[in-house]
């Protein structure tokens, strides 16, 4: 990776498993692309990281083997993918409003869940499949439930 789209300061934990050093990071990182590969500038060099999201932590693999760095650390990650979009696309909430369903019911972990599903539709026809199995899914508005 030659150039990048982000660059974010981070700080964490190093902690160890059966595979290698695992980058812990002291905070979420929110709107960033998850299972995704960045480089990791930790002050001499950068090294390429799988950048892995999960609800409340945010960890980074090294790609190859590295340095590993202090328990505690401090860098620069560089995304070359930059920001996931958050918005909710207008087919999804026409979809919802077309069926009398409730976007806003979903908590930040469920929305990105379901915007991630749909994102990574390959064709029209599976968008359009995982937008009914999303919308399915919401509970009745106010208006329709009474």
């Amino acid at each position: 990776m030659t150039r990048s789209s982000e660059s974010l300061p981070v700080r964490g934990t190093t902690r160890h498993d059966e595979q290698g050093p695992l980058l812990v990071l002291d905070h979420r990182l929110d709107g960033h692309d998850t299972f995704l590969s960045g480089e990791l500038d930790l002050g001499d060099g950068r090294a390429p990281v799988r950048i892995i999201s999960l609800d409340d932590v945010t960890v980074l693999r090294p790609m190859h083997p590295v340095a590993v760095p202090a328990p505690v650390w401090s860098g620069t990650l560089h995304l070359p993918h930059g920001l996931r979009p958050r918005t909710i696309p207008t087919d999804l909430a026409e979809a919802a409003q077309r069926h009398g369903r409730n976007l806003d019911a979903l908590d930040q972990a469920e929305m990105r869940y379901a915007l991630t599903f749909l994102g990574e539709a390959t064709t029209e026809s599976i968008r359009t499949a995982r937008i009914e199995a999303i919308v399915s899914a919401l509970p009745v508005t106010g208006m329709e439930a009474a």
